[in-house]
């Protein structure tokens, strides 16, 4: 926290008292006056978290262009300028111009999307202010943007926390606050100040576990107070949480990016070693200098895939679309697609991502620990009753929980045979609660009905029910300290697989006239134990059953007890295995920590910090690692992942910072975006691999002709053409879809495996051109005239086109012939086949420097595609 005016820092005011909060904020109890709480505006801005604002266009544009595959074509085309090849050097700028706008709409629309979901923290809040130093002040309901440090407020149920408050007083307060700490369970607040539980990471004095201390974006859950606002707008805990890496704000290194860079460095070096060998061998086998350094560069030129880049965008923004469209998943930062592709490990918070911040009644015990109905009866009683007559605005979840286990009656009983009397609501010192209520025309004796903590309510029993729920005045027996402590030790096993105990207990008293207190609540009979658990998200157990069948391995990362943990992943059919609490983490290395993190499943009492470090673990063991989270606990481990996903009902801060966002609440959609993503990769590849290998035994193939050859194999305007033709058909594998096989294990490119595989089948196409240059020395007349030469170009450039068209079809991972082949793709080879046969019979043909080819190459030329066809297929189809 940041106090207003003293220029104190944040963990001075952290543990002060009230007076000394008041004093160092020059503020008091009756609050500011409006004239001063205008200064405060002026001087310290409205009250609100500063939106993490979308790149403007030309930002977007600029970073398209940093791409690697982007930069790589920007040196070539540069290159080419310098060379006088302005033909290339125009086609390049052109892809470039093309890559960058779609990526740059495509990210611009996710923007777009992803703020529609944002919800706004609080819209009002009611602030106690008085018109002049000495006026009487007045409650009244402001814009939360208009609070200022030093307003005092007031706080009630169901109200969200409009910005970093300490208390001043609080009655029954309890927060919610698992959008900042992961934990489901209500906080209790207290106006005086004791230290944390155990520290989290959020910075001095800005610790969610204080009790006299509330932060802004937590919100009441029962209960009410008086607090004076310590922090606002970019000095509260959220906002300080917010600052950091958001799409927005640019990439961090990811799988994604590491893929991209190794492939891109490696293109650079064979670019680099390309034209030097081109221009030496013709030098030193033909004695030609630097005329042929157009060609070379040429050359250099085509062993790029120019369209990589319209391809990742094309790829990614297409199945980007379909996923928004379909499953209403928002991906705001294209490169994220492959790593969902890539993901073989997600982190995921189980608090608003497994489950629901909702409990659920799982059983109910008598003393002996035998199923008893009529334990929920009386629970239901006293919590019917607590909520009518204590005049509660808005139930407890406890109590929602136990009337929904009951039924529309008290628990099962008839509910004319009770009716209330008085109640005494929750108290988080007694932690417990209390409904007097009486038998329906028997108003003499008044039964009291308590529930609440296992510890507070033994404490207050003197007797156990004998056996069965029974009437109050049933068959009992002492309870000494030998069994409270049995008991007190069943409950604590119960804890630990994962339920949160409710010890519920009767007294049937002679009516009176007075009220009841606390004090009343002694001598009771323990009539036995309500077990509840969290609400499993509905779709949570068909998510991680998919994420299993990809090849995902999951790990629950939580701030809650290693018993709860457990217990949430066993009932979703997900075995925890060892639970680790994180106390043992901050005793390994990281290297430790890595071999620890890839055999567990579930890791509790979490804080942020711990969450971030075992997803840094885990990605520097090489896995390409998600989070999933909803809350502002979350944001360290969202940032350290390869992707960061989130729910669409996360707080703001956490939409902002991550890469995808679930708009409807269906953890099952990861799945489909998992699938989009492998789709997306498995496109890429194929592309990569067919376009490489194709450039690679080319190059080859002009290297070869050096020495072969008394003249170019092929003019740079050919060369130019040719590239065009191969680019423009593979653009299709946009529209590729691979194999069910490839979707069923994570899909990453790779760049040592492109460089095993274009070593393999770009020597295989290179021994095809060179048997074409056999076999065209052998039918085309006058080879070393213009008119044989010009024959010559045309045959290599047939042969060219028609053998990259047999690659698109032939190389595809998981092939399933022509009718399994996606029709773009099978149009896209079929023209490109054709074009190779008729423009060198074409008007255009003179002006390419082509010539018309005699009949018996193209019989010749059919041999030699059937030896490749069969090379190809014999070799298999990579996969993903």
């Amino acid at each position: 926290m940041a106090p207003a005016d003293t220029g104190a820092g944040p963990g001075e005011l952290a543990d002060a008292t009230a007076l000394e909060v008041l004093r160092r904020l020059d503020t008091g109890p009756r609050g500011l006056t409006e004239a001063e709480a205008e200064v405060r505006l002026a001087r310290y801005g409205e009250n609100a978290v500063p939106e993490q604002r979308p790149p403007s266009w030309p930002r977007r544009f600029a970073a398209s262009v940093r791409d690697p595959f982007t930069a790589v074509l920007l040196c070539l085309g540069v290159v080419s300028a310098l060379v006088s090849s302005w033909g290339t050097a125009c086609v390049i700028t052109v892809l470039v111009l093309v890559s960058c706008g779609l990526r740059s709409r495509a990210e611009h629309r996710a923007d777009r999307s992803a703020a529609g979901l944002r919800q706004l923290v609080a819209t009002t809040a009611t602030v106690q202010r008085r018109a002049a130093p000495g006026a009487t002040p007045r409650l009244r309901e402001v814009p939360v943007a208009l609070l200022v440090p030093g307003d005092v407020i007031r706080l009630g149920p169901g109200d969200v926390v409009p910005a970093d408050v300490r208390l001043l007083r609080a009655h029954h307060l309890t927060v919610q606050q698992a959008a900042l700490t992961g934990e489901s369970a209500a906080a209790v607040k207290e106006p005086e100040p004791r230290p944390a539980v155990r520290p989290l990471t959020f910075g001095a004095g800005g610790d969610p576990e204080r009790p006299h201390l509330c932060f802004q974006g937590s919100s009441v859950g029962s209960g009410s107070g008086t607090a004076v606002v310590t922090a606002t707008g970019p000095r509260t805990l959220l906002a300080r949480a917010h600052r950091g890496r958001g799409p927005a704000a640019g990439p961090r290194a990811s799988a994604f990016d590491r893929a991209v860079h190794g492939i891109s460095w490696m293109l650079v070096r064979f670019m680099l070693l390309t034209p030097p060998l081109v221009l030496l061998v013709n030098a030193a086998v033909r004695g030609r200098g630097l005329e042929t350094l157009p060609f070379a560069v040429a050359v250099a030129v085509g062993l790029t895939p120019e369209m990589l880049p319209v391809v990742v965008a094309t790829v990614l923004a297409r199945r980007a679309a379909g996923l928004a469209r379909d499953d209403r998943v928002i991906v705001r930062w294209l490169p994220a697609l492959h790593d969902l592709g890539a993901m073989d490990v997600l982190c995921t918070d189980k608090t608003g991502t497994l489950t629901l911040d909702r409990p659920v009644v799982e059983a109910a015990w008598d003393p002996g620990g035998r199923p008893d109905p009529g334990v929920l009866g009386w629970a239901a009683v006293n919590s019917l009753w607590t909520l009518h007559l204590a005049d509660l605005p808005a139930p407890d979840p406890l109590d929602e929980a136990v009337l929904d286990a009951a039924g529309a009656t008290a628990g099962g009983r008839d509910a004319g045979r009770w009716e209330g009397v008085a109640a005494l609501p929750f108290d988080p010192g007694r932690r417990l609660s209390t409904a007097v209520v009486h038998r329906s025309g028997q108003r003499a004796r008044h039964t009291l009905v308590v529930k609440g903590a296992v510890e507070a309510v033994l404490e207050r029993c003197t007797r156990v029910r004998a056996a069965g729920s029974g009437e109050p005045a049933a068959a009992t027996r002492p309870l000494d300290e030998a069994e409270r402590l049995r008991l007190s030790e069943r409950a604590a096993a119960r804890a630990a697989e994962g339920l949160r105990l409710l010890a519920v207990a009767v007294d049937e008293r002679p009516a009176r006239l007075g009220g009841y207190r606390a004090a009343d609540e002694h001598g009771l009979v323990l009539v036995g134990f309500v077990a509840l658990r969290d609400t499993l998200a509905p779709t949570a157990a068909a998510a991680l059953a998919g994420l299993a069948r990809r090849g995902i391995a999951v790990k629950v990362v939580t701030g809650d007890h290693p018993g709860t943990a457990a217990r949430v992943c066993r009932d979703l059919g997900f075995a925890p295995g060892d639970v680790v609490d994180a106390g043992a983490v901050d005793a390994l290395s990281d290297t430790e920590l890595a071999e620890l993190a890839s055999r567990t499943a579930v890791f509790a009492r979490c804080t942020p910090e711990h969450k971030a470090r075992i997803v840094r673990a885990l990605r520097g063991a090489g896995h390409v690692t998600g989070f999933l989270g909803d809350g502002v606990n979350d944001l360290p481990a969202l940032r350290a992942s390869d992707v960061g996903i989130c729910p669409g009902d996360a707080v703001d801060v956490t939409r902002d910072a991550a890469d995808v966002v679930l708009a409807a609440k269906e953890l099952t959609a990861i799945d489909h975006a998992v699938t989009a993503g492998r789709r997306s990769t498995s496109a890429l590849g194929t592309y990569l691999r067919v376009a490489l290998s194709s450039n690679l035994g080319n190059v080859i193939a002009m290297l070869a002709a050096g020495p072969l050859l008394p003249f170019l194999p092929m003019l740079p305007a050919q060369v130019l053409v040719q590239n065009l033709c191969f680019d423009a058909a593979q653009l299709a594998f946009a529209a590729d879809r691979p194999a069910p096989g490839v979707l069923r294990r994570p899909a990453a490119l790779r760049p040592p495996d492109f460089l095993r595989f274009i070593a393999v089948f770009g020597v295989l196409n290179a021994a095809a051109d060179l048997g074409i240059f056999a076999v065209l020395l052998a039918t085309v007349p006058a080879v070393h005239h213009s008119t044989g030469q010009a024959a010559f170009h045309a045959g290599w450039f047939t042969e060219n086109l028609i053998t990259q068209a047999l690659v698109m079809f032939l190389l595809r991972p998981g092939r399933g012939g022509w009718a399994g082949t996606p029709a773009a793709i099978r149009a896209a080879s079929a023209a490109l086949a054709v074009v190779g046969v008729l423009l060198p019979l074409s008007p255009l043909a003179p002006a390419l420097g082509m010539a018309a080819l005699p009949p018996t190459y193209y019989l010749l030329l059919t041999a030699v595609l059937t030896l490749y066809a069969a090379a190809l297929r014999q070799r298999g189809a990579p996969g993903a």
